[in-house]
């Protein structure tokens, strides 16, 4: 029996995809549920899965586009359970070089010694080289038609137990050029990009966190947390709380325009940028003011597992209405992120680093992070995105606050 795989459809209103990549070859032996091939559309890249065991037959080659619903490839089952196919052979250049290494091994080693230079100190790559050419040390001397002033100045280097500087070989200089098709994830990211620029009044506000209380938290409770959770406790789980009791006490900041209308959730559904390599994913964690640390922290585990894993839903990375991005991650100390539409806020999280600060009067060494919050001024005032920033420094400055919905519980336990 023949049974055909066909292109699943990314999500409402994508009619096209592009193959791009097959994990197997044309008449390979695949097994059921096996990945055969990834398919990328303008919004997600999915992984395509063998419905059955047999042999393949491949209709639709790598970077063709194809439509939702035709068929990329067949099975014929009367090959099912069949060893799979072996994996491809070495390249040719492993293949040259084993057999450089036995060839070596098999010829006779070469008497490099002397009893002429019997100090003479041979380095293991110089020696290997001796040994393929059958070279002596006697040769060596013999081959040097001149010494230079390196040579002396090793020597004289050598006798005063000064290391001895190693010369590079200049690199060879290039002109070349590599031109890579862009795909169509990338496609989109860049017009979406572009229309955010055009298209909103995207403004830019800043402020300092000192993230001591918080690294002191995580040094003290980190291996009850791994524990007692079976996740590492980390800095994002510790902002996304603080975003969305931020996002209560500043709901303007979880809007987006619909038309003529602001549109204000109720709900928190905070999306995190994650970084893979077919490009920049933004799953989205569901209802997060509803959850604890650890649950944050699992299922941002999931999410990014999932979208560097090619295996992310496009519901999954949908609907937030609110972003968070760690350029933190990659050096950066500061940043102007850009708006993720329809929403009107994101915030960049940066790098931390140590610097002096002034406390009660004194200047203490404190490591500090500077937060960004990049936002649309058609829907966001100042007072909203500066109050929102300075709620998120309260917090993690002050972690207890997000216990009690981000007010001080000195306060509240006097009913101030």
């Amino acid at each position: 029996m023949t049974v055909e795989i066909k292109i699943p459809s990314p999500g409402e209103s994508i009619s096209e995809v592009e193959i791009a990549n097959w994990f197997v070859a044309d008449g390979d032996i695949v097994e059921k549920d096996q990945d055969i091939a990834e398919i990328e559309s303008d919004k997600a890249t999915l992984t395509l899965v063998a419905d059955e065991g047999g042999k393949i037959e491949i209709l639709a080659q790598e970077g063709d586009t194809v439509e939702v619903g035709s068929v990329a490839c067949k099975i014929d089952t009367s090959f099912a359970g069949e060893a799979p196919s072996p994996k491809a052979e070495a390249p040719k250049e492993e293949v040259v070089e084993e057999k450089a290494k036995e060839a070596a091994s098999s010829a006779p080693a070469a008497n490099i010694e002397s009893e002429n230079y019997k100090d003479v100190k041979i380095s293991p790559v110089a020696k290997k080289l001796m040994e393929e050419n059958q070279l002596s040390v006697d040769d060596v001397i013999a081959g040097l038609q001149r010494l230079s002033k390196k040579d002396i100045q090793a020597v004289v280097d050598n006798k005063n137990n000064q290391p001895v500087a190693v010369s590079e070989a200049p690199k060879a200089i290039s002109r070349e050029e590599k031109r890579t098709k862009m795909t169509n994830l990338r496609k989109k990211l860049s017009a979406r990009l572009v229309s955010v620029k055009n298209e909103t009044a995207m403004l830019t506000t800043f402020n300092e966190v000192d993230m001591s209380a918080v690294m002191e938290l995580r040094k003290k409770y980190q291996k009850k947390f791994v524990e007692t959770h079976d996740i590492k406790l980390g800095f994002m789980s510790f902002f996304t709380k603080a975003v969305t009791e931020a996002l209560k006490a500043h709901p303007m900041v979880n809007s987006m325009i619909d038309g003529e209308e602001i549109v204000t959730p109720d709900f928190a559904d905070v999306a995190i940028a994650v970084q893979t390599p077919k490009g920049l994913m933004v799953p989205v964690i569901r209802n997060a003011e509803s959850l604890g640390l650890a649950d944050i922290e699992k299922k941002l585990m999931e999410l990014a597992t999932k979208a560097r894993a090619g295996k992310i839903s496009l519901d999954e990375m949908t609907g937030g209405t609110f972003t968070i991005t760690n350029g933190g991650v990659f050096g950066s100390l500061l940043s102007t992120p850009i708006i993720n539409p329809p929403q009107s806020g994101i915030l960049g999280m940066h790098n931390i680093v140590e610097r002096p600060v002034a406390v009660n009067g004194k200047v203490e060494i404190r490591p500090m992070m500077y937060i960004a919050l990049s936002y649309d001024h058609r829907v966001i005032d100042g007072k909203d995105s500066v109050g929102f920033l300075v709620k998120i420094k309260e917090m993690i400055e002050n972690p207890h606050k997000m216990l009690f919905d981000g007010k001080d519980p000195d306060s509240m336990l006097l009913g101030l």
